[in-house]
């Protein structure tokens, strides 16, 4: 399929009220299973991809081993696939615009790009970050860009989530100005905040699921575009291949 026709196909899966499902793979042959199984576009996870490397999480793994994995997975499979790009292994300007066009070249049409500095503990600034997504619009301009912020996650008691939602809105805002087409949230699960993102949000909103509560149907009614998770398939598999060897043994 021509790529451009693909990418479009990927962004009107994003639809508010009938959330997209990314069960994310980490290689050509999860990716395949899961195109198999009836998947309309495959996205991997970061975390995924660099364990099944024998990697750490946060751009240990080799940019130049990321596109060869993301090579053979688009060349696999004929869904639209999106990349976890993480902070694109580069602060800004020619060197992250030079990156994204890297993982597009292999075939991606979507990335997720993310406002924690990898390695820190800290986010960008909103104008900061803003930036560094021009920088990566610059690489491709029907690339679908999905703008995670790592508000929810680094805030690790829940009871304070409501505290950020000012902030998590500024930055849905300064985002879709700056040329994201969607906007993630992993980390926050309250149904009620999720449903205010939702409503305040210029652009789709993308979360990860976790928890029972956290439903294809639940988030349907909030207003969620996308539903993703993230390492959970891939912590699954390895540890069902554990537990097979083990009832071997």
């Amino acid at each position: 399929m021509e790529r451009t026709k693909q990418a479009q196909d990927f962004a009107a899966l994003h639809v508010p009220g009938d959330p997209l499902v990314l069960y994310n793979i980490w290689d050509a042959g999860s990716a395949a299973s899961v195109a198999k199984a009836g998947a309309t576009a495959v996205a991997t996870g970061s975390w995924s991809v660099a364990g099944a490397q024998g990697y750490g999480d946060g751009e240990k793994l080799p940019l130049s081993l990321l596109v060869q994995i993301v090579e053979r997975i688009a060349q696999t499979v004929e869904v639209p696939l999106s990349v976890d790009f993480e902070g694109g292994y580069a602060v800004g300007g020619a060197e992250l615009t030079g990156n994204v066009a890297q993982i597009a070249a292999a075939g991606a049409v979507g990335i997720n790009f993310e406002d924690q500095i990898v390695g820190d503990t800290g986010l960008y600034g909103i104008q900061e970050q803003s930036d560094r997504l021009r920088a990566v619009r610059a690489a491709d301009e029907n690339l679908f860009i999905n703008a995670r912020t790592d508000l929810f996650l680094k805030q690790k008691d829940a009871s304070r989530h409501a505290d950020l939602m000012d902030e998590a809105i500024q930055r849905a805002k300064a985002f879709a100005a700056a040329g994201a087409n969607g906007f993630f949230v992993p980390g926050l699960a309250d149904l009620d905040l999720i449903a205010q993102i939702c409503k305040a949000s210029p652009l789709p909103v993308n979360v990860m699921m976790r928890g029972e509560a956290m439903t294809r149907e639940t988030m349907a009614k909030a207003g969620v575009a996308r539903c993703s998770y993230g390492p959970q398939p891939f912590v699954q598999a390895m540890q069902t291949l554990a537990e097979t060897y083990q009832a071997l043994t």
